[in-house]
């Protein structure tokens, strides 16, 4: 159902004709060119015209230009259905890692090989689908963290946003203490039993201007608990140099920093 935020703007609407009404029309007896040609225009002015329309429709264009100036200015709304909310749940923000690591192809989906990204989104978005009666929130991160999506009940949104989550977007490093920091930011005002982050990353801290650990004991002592998930393959093959000499094995994930992902967790209770 369409409605209107400021529906008092509509009084407004006789304004032109009331302004036609009460002001002086103007002068336009006083020449405000010199025109050297003025005998021809005086010829030509005299000379028989036809009307092709009536002074109402000359005006039609201006008085729709006003009808629909009117209207944007009291603010349509489109209202849906009621959605009932909980009265209870948790404030659960996700931080997601989108700096350039994260487009390694390494892992597999239903079969094919794709990045981690890709699999981020669909596990993450098949979880945000399961959390009837949270609040999300999304925070991407790369060189900087930003809330990309705020505490909402609206998990198709959250859903929707994240699977346009490009590689690089927030740059290529990855700041894991800054979207920490931010998280804490967001959460600290919620009620202190539901206060929940969950930290998606496949590296280490290369960025930032706090460190993680740091930022796991702010969050503990704001009372935010952090889940951390490392992501990516323990081992892929790849062509060997040139690709003369076969292929090998090596471990994609070398830089992952699970020993700084267990102790935020542990620092939190997460």
């Amino acid at each position: 159902m369409i409605g209107f935020g400021w529906p008092w703007v509509f009084l407004l609407l006789p304004l032109p004709w009331l302004v036609r009404r009460v002001l002086p029309p103007a002068n336009r007896e006083e020449a405000a060119l010199r025109v050297p040609f003025l005998d021809r225009l005086r010829a030509a002015a005299d000379a028989p015209r036809v009307v092709t329309r009536r002074p109402s429709l000359r005006r039609a264009p201006a008085l729709l230009v006003w009808l629909l100036l009117v209207t944007a200015a009291a603010r349509p709304e489109w209202t849906g259905d009621p959605v009932s909310l909980p009265s209870s749940g948790r404030d659960l923000m996700l931080a997601v890692d989108i700096s350039e690591s994260m487009k390694m192809p390494d892992l597999l989906w239903q079969g094919e090989q794709v990045t981690r990204l890709e699999v981020t989104r669909h596990v993450v978005g098949d979880f945000v689908a399961r959390r009837t009666g949270d609040r999300l929130g999304l925070i991407l991160f790369g060189t900087r963290a930003y809330v990309h999506v705020p505490l909402t009940f609206d998990r198709a949104t959250v859903r929707e946003l994240l699977s346009e989550a490009r590689i690089g977007l927030a740059g290529e490093s990855t700041a894991i203490g800054d979207a920490i920091g931010l998280a804490v930011k967001r959460l600290r005002d919620r009620p202190e039993s539901a206060r929940v982050l969950v930290l998606l990353t496949d590296g280490a801290n290369t960025a930032g201007e706090v460190p993680p650990v740091q930022a796991a004991k702010l969050a503990a002592a704001s009372g935010v608990r952090i889940y951390t998930i490392g992501v990516g393959a323990e081992s892929m093959t790849v062509p060997g140099p040139l690709g003369l000499f076969g292929s090998r094995r090596i471990n994609p994930s070398a830089d992952l920093d699970e020993e700084t992902l267990q102790e935020i967790a542990a620092l939190t209770g997460g």
